[in-house]
C-alpha cells in the first residue's frame, strides 16, 4: 500500500502543482527551460505510474474491504466508461466535442475515476480512483478559476469529432474484450 500511495502522491502531486501554483510551476519552467521540465515532469510522471501499478498490484494481493457493491453495479460502469476513450482522443483532436466540454481529458478522468469507484470497494480502488478524481475536480475547479494560457490551436472539425467516437468506441470494445485482462489481470467479460 505504501507504494501505491507514494505514486499517488508522486503522480498526481506533479500534476496538482499549477492547481496550488502556477508561479511555482513557472519558476521551475524558467530554471529548467521548457523541454528541460518536460523531460523532469515526464520521467517523474513515468516514475509515479510505475509505482502506482506496482503499488496496487501488491494491494490487490491483500485486499482490504471497504464497501461490497452489488454486482449489477458493473453494468453501470460499462456504461459510464462508454464516453470515457472518446473524451481521452477529443481532448487531442480540436472539434466540437472539445470546444463545448474545453477539457474534455479532465472529465473522461473524472468519469472513468467514478465508474470504478462504483464498481470497487477495496481500500487500494479508494484510493487509486478517489485520488485521481479528486485531482480532477480540483483540475477543472482551478482552471475556471485561471485565465486561459491554452495554445491557438487548429479549426474545430466535425470530423475530428467523427475520429474522436469511433476510435473512443473501438478502444472501449477492445478494453472490454482483451485490454483490460492484458494490462490490469482482470477479465471484465468472461468467454
Amino acid at each position: 500500500m505504501h507504494l501505491l500511495i507514494a505514486g499517488l502522491v508522486l503522480f498526481l502531486g506533479l500534476h496538482a502543482l499549477p492547481i496550488f501554483s502556477v508561479a511555482a510551476r513557472d519558476r521551475l519552467i524558467a530554471v529548467l527551460g521548457r523541454n528541460g521540465w518536460r523531460a523532469v515532469h515526464s520521467l517523474f510522471s513515468l516514475a509515479g505510474v510505475v509505482l502506482i501499478i506496482v503499488g496496487y498490484g501488491q494491494a490487490r494481493l491483500a485486499p482490504v474491504v471497504l464497501y461490497a457493491p452489488p454486482y449489477w453495479m458493473r453494468h453501470v460502469t460499462f456504461l459510464l466508461m462508454l464516453p470515457v476513450f472518446p473524451l481521452i482522443f477529443a481532448a487531442y483532436l480540436p472539434g466540437r466535442i472539445k470546444t463545448k466540454l474545453k477539457h474534455p481529458m479532465l472529465t473522461a478522468v473524472k468519469t472513468w475515476a467514478f465508474a470504478h469507484l462504483l464498481a470497487n470497494g477495496m481500500l487500494a480502488d479508494v484510493l487509486l480512483f478517489g485520488g485521481f478524481l479528486a485531482w480532477a475536480v480540483a483540475a477543472r475547479i482551478s482552471l475556471k478559476r485561471r485565465a486561459s494560457t491554452l495554445n491557438i490551436e487548429a479549426r474545430p472539425s466535425a470530423w475530428n469529432d467523427v475520429i474522436a467516437v469511433v476510435a473512443g468506441l473501438a478502444l472501449y470494445v477492445a478494453t472490454l474484450l482483451w485490454l483490460h485482462r492484458l494490462l490490469i489481470g482482470m477479465p471484465l467479460i468472461s468467454h
